[in-house]
């Protein structure tokens, strides 16, 4: 009896205990389901805005027309191109590009790494964060309006910097009718434009840098300068590199805006660029298919650019960017 009165109550026991069902833990892409959602926005701008335009390169091989389209113009083969590389202003435009682009890398490419690592020694923190703001700032504005601004700013008949010089007793400086003089008013501010942006990057590859090695580098007596030196540089590195790979890749491809606003036909010399080019055989004269040739030629050489300057960096034991 008692026995079979013990195994009653276990099974008792048992029935009443809820069953605890155990799930497979989720695998694959529904693990992370809510990440892959986020990049359906940026996967869709790539497509529709990058690769779908790509239909469009087939211009450069035709004698295109824009009644009859894409599928309707006729293909002449390289005759684009052969006709872009005999054209004397072809050579001036890459020149001027190829030159603005290695300035703008000699220059504006250090600048924001500086001034990260001046950010990063900011104590202050209210001082700190004002500053990153104010140098945010000008990215946001728009080259039209900068534009106007410099025209204010350098103009040699009432611009501010021209009055205070002719107050002072000085001839006034043709900062944007003298080429070279131009040239510097071009360089300084896309390092006043860019500068501010480009530091988000670095500072946030600041953050990644153990922290112990400071600590250790303090009792072994080193300075701010030696710390930078020795461990904030070299923590930073791989992203420096990456970004260096980047712009090489950008050294055939510039803004169209900047060139363009503050270009004029006293330095076309050197403000006449490939984007410009484009822009005027395109649009102003309709000869569209030279307008793509000059763009597909662009992008390729962009390309080698990119894959050279990846390899060099992995040869040299860098990450690279793939």
């Amino acid at each position: 009896m008692e026995q079979s009165t013990t195994a009653t109550s276990s099974k008792t026991t048992s029935t009443n205990t809820p069953q605890v069902v155990k799930r497979r833990p989720a695998t694959g892409i529904w693990k992370d389901h809510q990440l892959y959602f986020l990049l359906l926005l940026p996967i869709a701008y790539f497509i529709l805005f990058k690769y779908v335009p790509m239909y469009g390169a087939a211009i450069a091989f035709q004698d295109y027309s824009i009644f009859k389209g894409v599928s309707g113009s006729e293909w002449i083969g390289f005759e684009n191109f052969r006709e872009l590389f005999a054209m004397s202003q072809f050579y001036e435009v890459v020149r001027n590009t190829l030159l603005l682009n290695l300035l703008d890398l000699v220059f504006s490419f250090p600048a924001p790494i500086i001034l990260a690592l001046l950010l990063n020694e900011l104590r202050v923190m209210w001082f700190k964060k004002t500053a990153q703001t104010l140098l945010y700032l000008p990215h946001f504005i728009s080259w039209i309006i900068i534009g106007g601004l410099v025209y204010q700013m350098f103009s040699n008949s009432g611009g501010l910097v021209n009055n205070m010089i002719t107050s002072l007793g000085f001839d006034s400086v043709p900062f944007l009718t003298e080429k070279n003089h131009w040239l510097l008013v071009y360089l300084g501010t896309g390092i006043w434009q860019s500068a501010g942006w480009g530091t988000i990057i670095y500072l946030a590859a600041l953050t990644g840098i153990n922290k112990e090695l400071y600590e250790a580098s303090e009792v072994d007596g080193a300075g701010r300068l030696k710390k930078m030196w020795h461990i904030t540089l070299p923590g930073i590195r791989s992203t420096i590199v990456v970004m260096l790979i980047m712009q090489l890749g950008h050294i055939m491809t510039i803004g169209f805006e900047r060139p363009f606003v503050m270009g004029n036909d006293l330095v076309k010399d050197y403000s006449e660029v490939i984007s410009t080019f484009v822009y005027k055989a395109g649009l102003q004269s309709a000869q569209f298919s030279l307008a793509t040739a000059m763009g597909l030629f662009q992008a390729l050489v962009g390309l080698v650019f990119v894959v050279a300057s990846n390899a060099i960096a992995k040869k040299f034991g860098e990450q690279g960017i793939w």
